[in-house]
């Protein structure tokens, strides 16, 4: 069993040829931190000046990242997965929209999700963000003004103007619109993370929305960052929350997605950093959540979204401990599109309900997780480092040359 993520041939079986090679090269070239940033920054700027880069990306980052422009065009990609028992995470791309009309196409946009996931045997979850369907502004307005403890959770609105305070309703509405769709139709909605000036706003509309949806079953499930060093605290409070209340607690464990940004703006405010320390604080939080998490799955459901081997080998071990078949109902693996395949091929393999997080949407709609994407492969030690040492492997297995 430690040896599940080692084998090559598995993670990439689903690979053509022409697939592998480029997929090698990407990650070579991600391993350049400086090209990765002068990159960035290249396509942020030909973005600006309205330069044709859509097609570049296209044939780049979007296909190594990216399912397709449309939930029609991803099903090759969802069926390709299902014959190899990996599940997918259905994610359309849109973030940080403006304007009520916007966030109203946006919200049909999931909705519609939710009802092609129902269809097929392979999709139990889609995912959303909150900036897609809200203005940030409302969000981080709002911000300091949520409240939690054991007994329970609150948020004072009435500092909100009248038009503000029907842009909260109408967003609210929206959210929960999507998931009592979702209720229905017995498909997961997993409420990502954000930045952290907006997060408590966001926790708590999660957490509004698992009151009311997550009686019977655990429909909405909530994002924790452990890359934040108070988070491990606000796992354990929401767990005490929901059992006050009467509600099963869904959330998705993940390291996190900001840090650099974050960083910066506490530096350029002069604030503290709501940021771990160190690699290590976060690793030791995150492995703290997963067996918190693991220890009262009679109240929580969790998704192990990592792309951190040991921790996926930990909750495997875990689960065996306690005597739980790999397939339970309430543990769940994910790993991004694109990413770590070996953990996940080497999962789903051994029986484990593991899926990828699979994004969808036009070129435009999806740049600022592709550049996340980029960047992060860049920023931390040894992901692209392994990436290119498994592509290599199974590229020489095939008869193919690398360097």
């Amino acid at each position: 069993m430690e040896n599940m993520f080692e084998d090559a041939e598995p993670a990439f079986a689903y690979k053509s040829d022409n697939e592998l090679k480029k997929a090698f090269w990407m990650f070579r070239a991600m391993g350049f931190n400086q090209l990765v940033g002068l990159g960035t920054s290249a396509i942020l700027n030909a973005i600006k000046w309205k330069l044709p880069v859509n097609p570049i990306l296209k044939n780049t980052l979007y296909n190594q990242f990216v399912g397709g422009e449309t939930l029609e065009k991803i099903g090759r990609v969802a069926d390709k997965l299902a014959a190899y028992q990996v599940d997918v995470i259905l994610d359309y791309g849109a973030e940080a929209k403006t304007g009520e009309a916007n966030f109203d196409l946006t919200k049909r946009e999931f909705i519609k999700a939710i009802g092609y996931a129902s269809s097929r045997v392979n999709v139990p979850f889609v995912s959303l963000k909150v900036t897609a369907l809200a203005s940030f502004g409302l969000l981080e307005k709002l911000n300091p003004f949520f409240r939690m403890n054991a007994a329970g959770f609150s948020m004072d609105t009435t500092q909100l103007t009248e038009s503000e305070s029907r842009e909260w309703l109408n967003m609210t509405d929206r959210i929960f619109q999507i998931c009592e769709v979702a209720m229905n139709k017995q498909v997961g909605v997993l409420i990502d993370a954000e930045e952290s000036w907006i997060q408590n706003t966001i926790d708590y509309i999660t957490m509004r929305a698992m009151q009311m949806y997550n009686q019977k079953r655990v429909t909405v499930f909530n994002t924790i960052q452990l890359y934040r060093h108070d988070r491990l605290a606000f796992l354990k409070a929401s767990h005490a929350a929901a059992g006050s209340l009467g509600f099963r607690l869904g959330v998705k464990l993940v390291r996190g997605a900001y840090m650099e940004k974050e960083a910066a703006r506490a530096a350029d405010r002069n604030e503290s950093s709501p940021i771990q320390p160190d690699k290590s604080a976060t690793d030791r939080d995150y492995n703290a959540a997963l067996a918190y998490c693991l220890d009262h799955l009679n109240e929580i459901s969790v998704i192990v979204a990592t792309h951190n081997e040991f921790s996926s080998l930990y909750t495997t071990a875990k689960l065996r401990e306690q005597h739980l078949p790999a397939n339970n109902g309430k543990v769940f693996f994910s790993q991004l599109y694109g990413m770590s395949d070996n953990i996940t091929f080497g999962l789903a393999k051994e029986g484990y309900s593991t899926s990828k997080y699979l994004p969808y949407g036009p070129v435009s709609d999806v740049i600022p997780y592709l550049l996340r994407r980029a960047q992060e492969n860049s920023s931390v030690a040894g992901q692209t480092g392994r990436e290119v040492e498994l592509l290599r492997r199974e590229m020489k297995r095939r008869g193919f040359t690398t360097f």
